[in-house]
């Protein structure tokens, strides 16, 4: 492959992609060489549109466009009295998508256990701000079932200890070690209907 230095950097950048090693990297740069006029140009109207406007929400964790708001904030189809706390943005999306849950979402962004995560980067006391400004009856947590999920839950449950809400968590369905994002609608269903209610510990 002959070597040139522009083709060689966009490979690189577009294999640092989720699912996207080297070989899938070069197909797209070379798909995007093919047809510039029609994947190209956009491409870089809509990348420079992103980096400018849209931005993370420090209330809820959610993606904002800094034109129009935090959708997820001030949301009017109702008022609702549930947050369902989940890890990533592609977590609210696939809850969202499968029309199982009917609230108000909080995007922590990681979990404590991530390498380089602090806890102020998790929003977590952004999260108490709002279930006591916003009268939350519920909280849902809806991490993963891995170690760092389970530990982020717990500390998310006893920093709401003194905050007079229920504290749920996904139970049935959601399998050791399984992420939200690649859980399918039933098991979604299930893991919502079956959540149980977390004991609050003083100690």
């Amino acid at each position: 492959m002959q070597k040139i230095n522009e083709i060689e950097d966009l490979i690189k950048l577009i294999s640092k992609l989720p699912g996207l090693g080297p070989k899938s990297a070069k197909r797209i740069v070379l798909k995007l060489i093919n047809n510039r006029d029609e994947l190209i140009k956009p491409m870089i109207n809509s990348l420079a549109s992103v980096y400018k406007n849209i931005t993370r929400c420090n209330s809820c964790g959610t993606l904002k466009s800094l034109a129009h708001g935090c959708l997820n904030c001030q949301n009017s189809s109702g008022k609702f009295s549930k947050i369902c706390v989940v890890e990533d943005i592609s977590d609210q999306w696939s809850i969202e998508n499968s029309n199982i849950f009917q609230g108000y979402f909080h995007i922590l962004g990681g979990t404590l256990s991530s390498v380089g995560q602090r806890k102020e980067d998790l929003l977590i006391n952004a999260l108490v701000e709002r279930v006591n400004k916003e009268k939350i009856d519920e909280v849902i947590l809806a991490t993963s079932a891995t170690v760092e999920g389970q530990t982020t839950a717990f500390y998310i449950q006893n920093s709401l200890r003194n905050s007079r809400v229920k504290v749920t968590k996904l139970a049935q369905g959601l399998p050791i070690g399984g992420e939200i994002e690649s859980l399918d609608d039933g098991t979604l269903f299930s893991a919502f209907k079956n959540r149980s209610k977390l004991s609050s510990n003083s100690n």
